[in-house]
């Protein structure tokens, strides 16, 4: 297996959210280490969350499922169900199709790295949970949930 240089691995700061949904994300730093190997079937991303910083906006997928893990720092996962505080050491999963939105924030006052790991479905439709937007995999386009571009 191929090693990967991960201080080669381009990072992209920010998101593609459409103003002003991109602003609590505008220092999030994400390195695709699933690409960066030549994977397709998952994608696998190295993520930086700096104080007061929010990994997405909350949202849910239809057909992929999400997987994290806290590699450093404390981030609070934020569900329909309330908030739980996610620790070094600690992972959460989210199945495909549950309609419970969730996004993490760093209320800390220290950098948080973790790694994010998904299915890369192209049928996926994700729908945020408290802002009328949703996208998908086919096109990558940000829409109102009725279907209409941004």
């Amino acid at each position: 297996m191929p090693k990967i240089d991960i201080a080669a691995v381009a990072r992209i700061t920010g998101a593609g959210y459409p103003p002003p949904f991109d602003a609590p994300l505008a220092a999030r730093v994400r390195q695709r280490l699933g690409e960066a190997g030549g994977l397709v079937d998952f994608g696998l991303n190295l993520m930086r969350l700096p104080p007061g910083g929010w990994s997405s906006q909350r949202h849910w997928h239809s057909h992929e499922d999400e997987f994290v893990f806290v590699l450093e720092g404390e981030l609070v996962l934020v569900e329909d169900g309330g908030e739980t505080v996610l620790e070094a050491g600690d992972c959460a999963a989210f199945a495909k199709g549950t309609g419970d939105g969730h996004h993490m924030i760093n209320r800390s006052d220290a950098t948080a790295v973790y790694l994010e790991v998904g299915s890369r479905q192209p049928a996926d439709v994700t729908t945020c949970s408290d802002i009328d937007m949703m996208s998908t995999n086919a096109d990558g386009r940000f829409t109102h949930k009725d279907g209409t571009p941004y």
